[in-house]
């Protein structure tokens, strides 16, 4: 047991000095983190439960359609699964796929969307791009959105990375 210790820092070591002295040229390039923002226009329709255990459950569950302006020029499509009870808090999570345009490059990629309201205070919002759902120009795309609504109007701000052209 005594002479493992030192193997084992030996081995640490060995393998730092080797990664020191690695060539940069074989690690990527740091992508420059982006910020995009714009307006969007969302639809929202009731869906039945196509299913016993869904009616059980009693969530409310709707399509999503956007038509989406400003950096990201196009529309999405998705899903959204919630729950909202007489105080005004609940939860929902939801996919929508956005196909169009961000600032020019065109594809399409995917958002996951969780968010809970307390008392009709949100919290913990959070809108990411699936990994590796970016297609075409967009191929990979990460990033995070917030969105905000204001006086009906919903605005985007979307900070992400993307592979140079």
């Amino acid at each position: 047991m005594k002479f493992r210790i030192p193997v084992v820092l030996c081995l640490t070591a060995a393998v730092c000095l080797s990664a020191a002295g690695a060539d940069s040229s074989t690690h990527p390039k740091e992508r420059p983190v982006m910020n995009a923002s714009g307006h969007f226009d969302v639809k929202l329709e009731p869906q039945k439960a196509d299913n016993p255990h869904a009616q059980a459950a009693n969530l409310l569950r709707m399509s999503i359609y956007k038509q989406f302006s400003g950096a990201i020029e196009g529309t999405s499509n998705g899903e959204m699964l919630a729950t909202r009870d007489a105080q005004d808090s609940g939860a929902y999570v939801a996919i929508e796929k956005i196909t169009g345009s961000l600032l020019g490059r065109r594809g399409s990629f995917v958002l996951r969307h969780s968010g809970e309201m307390s008392r009709g205070v949100v919290q913990n919002w959070l809108v990411a791009v699936v990994p590796d759902s970016g297609t075409e120009q967009l191929q990979g795309l990460t990033g995070t959105m917030k969105i905000a609504v204001d006086e009906g109007r919903h605005s985007y701000d979307f900070t992400y990375t993307l592979p140079e052209p």
